[in-house]
């Protein structure tokens, strides 16, 4: 938007800041969404010695979700594009939440593994959703740093929630961390259906904010043109985001960027408590400090990206700077295999998932690069290569550990950051919007 649009805008109307209690909600969500995924985690050592697993059916239990996940992301992304995250957003996240809470009264294996695996396939839509409303709030000087803030919430969420899921764990037992995090995901489910509107349709937005976005190239308008264009599912659609090669750049960053996480989220506890010799109190608390790396991480990834954008640079370069950077900085976990120290483990973890947050806003180049109409499945797409990490990452963890040594797995996670930082560099071409 130019200066004199804007000046204008502000002598007539000085423009609502709606969008960001928009911002503020997809944080609350992503943080519910992220507790759901990694409680597994916190409960694991115990569950193991419950059911009594060995690390291949514990690896198993682990990816549970992954499976699901990913093969419910392209339907999940189809659904995005035609029904409103008023409605679809609310149902995901009291049916998810829903089979979060009875995990907690699951009495075997087989239970356990069962609704983690309908957690998987009701958490799907998330993230494509959150794009559409991003792209639907946020003008594209602010998206990326709408984006890192929600995103954010992955890290923060599990930062300072992490240590109380392991007391309640201490002294309640496992079962109270899925019937805790259950019962948060239903509460807020009701209240996104209660406040969420598109911003024609949110009270709090005023014509000018409206304008603002829409001149900023938010697409202000994308439930409209999703009611009129409700097309059935096409194989060309599907054809045309799966063939475009900066999009396969995309695809395998994000696959290289999430096996980093996932390793956070299901393997970490366990390798302090096992292979580090913590105990679950201490480890608990030890756990929060690479979250709260990530969050700091993800926050200068935003910031610094609509920095860049806002100073003249290309869309391809602001986007593009802060996930290469991250993605080599994760390379750095490597270190841990090489000290016995706890502080310089817990050091190279935290630098390691630092760069992780530094690299997470890749959801914004989806969000520009993707066709319009196309942004669910786009997303959907994106979301399922990337998380086919949920299953490879805790399986071949899995199999590469021994009952002494832990160290192969943590090459393996470095190799595949290094991979997704070539996958960026060499794949991801000039960035623009690919037209339908």
């Amino acid at each position: 938007m130019s200066t004199a649009t804007h000046a204008a805008l502000q002598g007539a109307q000085r423009p609502t800041r709606s969008r960001y209690l928009i911002m503020v909600m997809l944080f609350i969500t992503v943080v519910i969404n992220y507790l759901d995924r990694s409680n597994l985690s916190i409960a694991a050592p115990a569950l193991k010695d419950e059911f009594g697993l060995d690390t291949v059916h514990e690896g198993l239990i682990l990816s549970a979700f992954g499976w699901t996940y990913a093969a419910m992301q392209i339907p999940g992304g189809w659904l995005v594009d035609r029904v409103s995250p008023r409605v679809l957003y609310a149902a995901a996240l009291i049916l998810w939440s829903a089979a979060t809470f009875f995990m907690g009264f699951a009495g075997s294996f087989v239970i356990l593994f069962v609704l983690r695996l309908a957690v998987g396939a009701l958490e799907a839509p998330a993230y494509p959703i959150n794009n559409r409303v991003v792209t639907t709030w946020f003008p594209e000087r602010e998206r990326a740093t709408a984006i890192g803030f929600y995103t954010s919430g992955q890290f923060v969420g599990l930062a300072f929630l992490t240590p109380v899921l392991a007391w309640l764990q201490h002294h309640y037992g496992w079962h109270m961390v899925f019937v805790s995090t259950g019962l948060l995901g239903i509460v807020w489910g009701v209240l996104w259906f209660m406040i969420y509107r598109e911003p024609r349709q949110f009270k709090g937005a005023n014509a000018a904010e409206i304008e603002l976005i829409q001149q900023g190239g938010g697409v202000v308008d994308l439930d409209r043109r999703t009611r009129e264009k409700k097309a059935p599912f096409s194989w060309n659609d599907l054809g045309l985001v799966m063939s475009r090669r900066k999009l396969w750049g995309v695809y395998l960053g994000q696959f290289c960027l999430t096996s980093t996480l996932w390793f956070f989220l299901t393997w970490f506890p366990t390798y302090l408590v096992k292979y580090r010799g913590m105990d679950f109190i201490k480890s608990g608390f030890l756990a929060s400090v690479p979250f709260l790396a990530a969050f700091i991480g993800v926050l200068c990834s935003g910031v610094l990206s609509d920095f860049l954008i806002r100073r003249g640079a290309t869309v391809g370069l602001a986007r593009k700077l802060p996930i290469i950077l991250g993605l080599l900085i994760s390379t750095s976990m490597i270190g841990a295999n090489f000290t016995d120290s706890t502080p310089w483990v817990i050091f190279f973890l935290a630098l390691a998932f630092f760069g992780n947050g530094l690299a997470s806003i890749t959801w914004s180049l989806v969000s520009t690069l993707a066709p319009v109409r196309l942004l669910g499945l786009t997303g959907g797409v994106f979301n399922f290569v990337g998380n086919l990490s949920s299953i490879c990452t805790p399986i071949v963890i899995g199999f590469l550990v021994t009952k002494d040594s832990f160290a192969p797995a943590i090459v393996y996670v470095s190799s595949l950051a290094l991979l997704g930082a070539l996958s960026y560099i060499l794949l991801v071409g000039k960035v623009e919007r690919i037209e339908a």
